[in-house]
Order: C-alpha cells, then structure tokens, then sequence
C-alpha cells in the first residue's frame, strides 16, 4: 500500500495549485446550493449532520451512536441517512436490519443497526432520494445525516463538524490532493460546532491550534476520546474486562489501525503482539480469516467493532474478541455547557419550530 503522506509531502509543490483550484471548485459548489441553484431537500423534521472536513478516522460513526443512544432515553425516533461506503445493496434504498448481509448494508450502517434497534439506518448514496422515502414511511423525530458535512442536497439544522489533531495541526487547510481535507478552510463557518477526536497522552500544540484556529470562528467546541471498556466474544458467548494479560494480535480493517492498537494496549494492558492491517472498509474473506488464525497461533484475536460485523459470520469458531469502546467527552471552549446539554437545546429548540410549522399548516388546511 502506497505512503500516501509521504507521496504528498514529496510533491507538495506540485499538488498544492492543484489542492487550491479543488477548494475554489468546492467554494462555488458550496455557493451554488446556498443560492438555490442546485436544489436541496430539507427534512419535515429537524436535521443533523455528522461529518468532517478531511477523510480518515475522526469518530463519526461513534458520535452517531452517541447521539441515538441519547435519543433514545428521550425515546426520540431517528432516521439515518448514510451513504454506506463499500455497501452493494441489491435495491436503493435500503432498510438496514441487524441481520443484514455486510457486504449489502457496509460495515458501519450495520453497526449503527445492531446497536440501536429503535433508529431506522438507511443506506443509499442520493441521501434526498433516501430521506424522502423514509420520512413518509417512518415519520421520524429526526434525521441524521451520516457524513454529511459536503453532502448539500440535504439541509441541516444542526452542522456537527469532527476534527482530528493532525487536521488541526499539519494537515490545516491541506486540501487534496495535497492533504486529507476535502474543502478549505472557509467552510469551517458553515459548523454548528466542532468536535475534536483526541488520543491518549499530551498532544503538544492541540490547545493552542484549537485557540488560534477554532475559537475565531466563534463556535462551541468540544473534545472527545474512545475509550476501552471490555472485550466480547463475536459469538456473543462471552465478555470480559481484559485477557488477563495474555499474548494477543490486532486485526484492523479501519482507516487508522495505529489508534486501534493503542485503545487495545491501554484495555488489554500490553501492546498486541502484530497488527494485521487491513484497508478501511475491507471486505473480509474466508481466506483473510485463515491468515488472521495462522498469525494468531496461540495467541488471541482482536479487532475492532467496525470489523465485528463483517467477521462474525466468518470466525466459525467464535474465539475472536472485539473491542467494546465508550465515548467519553473532555475539555471544551466557547461553551459553559456539556455537549449532550448544549445539543438537547438546539434539538428542543428545533422540535418546538417544527411543530409550530406543522400546526400553521393544519390549520390552513382546515380553515
């Protein structure tokens, strides 16, 4: 697999003209649908998007679950709209059930629907085509947009915009191909907040990237963290805090196995003793599984909840555990509230204008 940071820092001057003219095209793009040009659908209900402004691992799909799983002690019925990268569904769009075929529904959207049975996941890459067609049969309480931060034909209410240490630091306003992001800067405005994945440890330079860069945009931010909690079977036959201490290897089909390794390391207590690194979104065989075992020997397998999904039907022997992590939140700036305090305003808030629109309706209807 090619370095691809490397490939870039080695032609940077060649790929930053290139990068700028993208974020000049992203730019119109972005102005084209404000103005109304390229038409967008709004939801009947209120709207969030989760996204990010680079490619890569920022804690999307966990942040999701995070927000359905706060739905649901509200008991608040959610719709997610999701692309489902590597998904081959046979119809679009597609309900996902928490028996799906994986290489159907893709990895993540079948993780979001084995975990939270009272949320509708719906893959389909035309997310209006999607949120038309589950609104009129699921009458949600209110969509969210996986990944939706470039996604534009869908309007939001909410802009949940993750961020990652490198984005903030080295990769600041690297537009590809030069670097991860996928716009440039100027789109940062269009956040409601940011959410800022951080690792274990000091992250020299983070606070001050995120007071000199962040703050100015007058957003609230909010910082989060992974962590480990307990292993579990694939099977489901058994859990446990740790290995007690025992030899194990990681297997990781995500866009940053390094990350994944050191989430093992501080549940397990030691460094896995191999990481088998897989593509993000691999689509795991009978034969990648043979060469998971073959590597293992007598140690045991890990791997991620992502990758879960995939290899629960292919580990006949049900003795590969999985990483059952938490996410937990940290320091924030521009905020006096918590995160899940200063959402469930914006959320009430949002609710209450949507009924109001609803009952004016009604009562034009009936006059």
């Amino acid at each position: 697999m090619p370095d691809i940071p490397e490939l870039q820092r080695r032609l940077r001057p060649l790929l930053l003209p290139v990068g700028a003219l993208y974020a000049q095209a992203m730019r119109l793009r972005r102005w084209l649908f404000e103005r109304g040009t390229l038409g967008s659908w709004r939801p009947p209900c209120p709207s969030i998007s989760v996204g990010n402004i680079g490619w890569g691992g920022s804690g999307k799909t966990p942040l999701c679950g995070h927000i359905l799983r706060w739905a649901g002690r509200r008991e608040e019925h959610g719709v997610v709209l999701t692309r489902g990268y590597g998904a081959k569904p046979k119809r679009l769009p597609l309900l996902v059930t928490p028996g799906a075929d994986p290489a159907q529904a893709g990895d993540e959207p079948l993780l979001l629907a084995k975990s939270h049975r009272l949320a509708r996941i719906v893959v389909d890459p035309r997310r209006a085509r999607a949120g038309a067609w589950a609104c009129e049969r699921f009458d949600p309480d209110f969509v969210l947009l996986d990944d939706g931060f470039q996604h534009l034909s869908v309007a939001r209410d909410i802009d949940l915009v993750l961020l990652t240490p490198f984005d903030l630091l080295e990769g600041w306003g690297r537009v590809c191909p030069a670097g991860s992001w996928r716009e440039g800067a100027s789109a940062l405005t269009r956040a409601s907040a940011f959410l800022v994945k951080v690792a274990p440890g000091r992250q020299p330079g983070l606070a001050q990237a995120i007071e000199e860069r962040l703050r100015p945009l007058g957003r609230p931010v909010f910082t989060f963290a992974l962590k480990p909690k307990a292993v579990a079977r694939l099977d489901g036959s058994a859990r446990a805090a740790d290995l007690g201490g025992e030899d194990y290897i990681l297997a990781s089909g995500i866009a940053d196995p390094a990350q994944a390794a050191t989430t093992a390391a501080r549940l397990l207590g030691r460094e896995p003793r191999q990481v088998l690194a897989f593509a993000d979104h691999h689509a795991f065989s009978q034969a990648d599984v043979a060469r998971i075992a073959e590597a293992a020997q007598s140690a045991h397998v890990v791997v991620t909840p992502k990758d879960a999904v995939k290899l629960r039907r292919l580990d006949g022997s049900g003795g590969f555990w999985t990483l059952r992590t938490e996410l937990r939140f940290g320091p924030k700036y521009d905020s006096d509230a918590d995160f899940d305090d200063w959402f469930g305003a914006r959320f009430d808030a949002l609710a209450a204008q949507h009924r109001q629109v609803y009952q004016e309706a009604m009562r034009k209807e009936l006059a």
